[in-house]
């Protein structure tokens, strides 16, 4: 996938156990997808994905400000997703793609199976505005509302 094509539909189960589809925010919102490999792994990038999470927290009022809804999604089952949710106090939604199908569509998997760290920014019709391949952890929530800022 690449900037501007359209969104590929999906529908995953939340954290809170809603399921999730990405049409239904078509002509709605703006939908922020960031993968990532999975919550918790034995080295640096489980490190990376508590640093990612709490970059995007400390954004997260700005991002949601510019009429969007941000999701992220990894291969975890949606039990982990929520207790992961829940240690780290997350206030948006991960979702969960046990099938990988979801990950492999968008952002690829790594030799292990996992998706790559990939964010896609998604606009109200559906077209892929902007894709973060080479994440800076630690201040991706930034480059997310800045980037939302300017579609708006």
């Amino acid at each position: 996938m690449k900037e501007g094509d359209s969104a590929i539909d999906f529908e995953l189960k939340a954290s809170d156990g809603r399921t999730v589809n990405l049409s239904s925010f078509k002509e709605k919102k703006n939908v922020v997808l960031c993968f990532y490999p999975k919550n918790h792994l034995f080295a640096c990038p489980s490190k990376k994905v508590y640093k990612m999470a709490k970059s995007v927290i400390s954004a997260y009022s700005d991002i949601v400000s510019t009429d969007s809804v941000l999701f992220a999604i990894s291969v975890d089952t949606a039990k982990d997703q929520k207790k992961f949710v829940d240690e780290y106090n997350i206030p948006y939604l991960h979702l969960s793609d046990p099938t990988k199908q979801t990950c492999k569509t968008y952002a690829g998997l790594n030799i292990a199976g996992l998706a790559k760290r990939f964010t896609f920014i998604i606009d109200k019709q559906g077209i892929v505005r902007k894709i973060f391949h080479d994440i800076d952890v630690e201040n991706h929530g930034k480059e997310i509302a800045q980037t939302l800022k300017q579609l708006n």
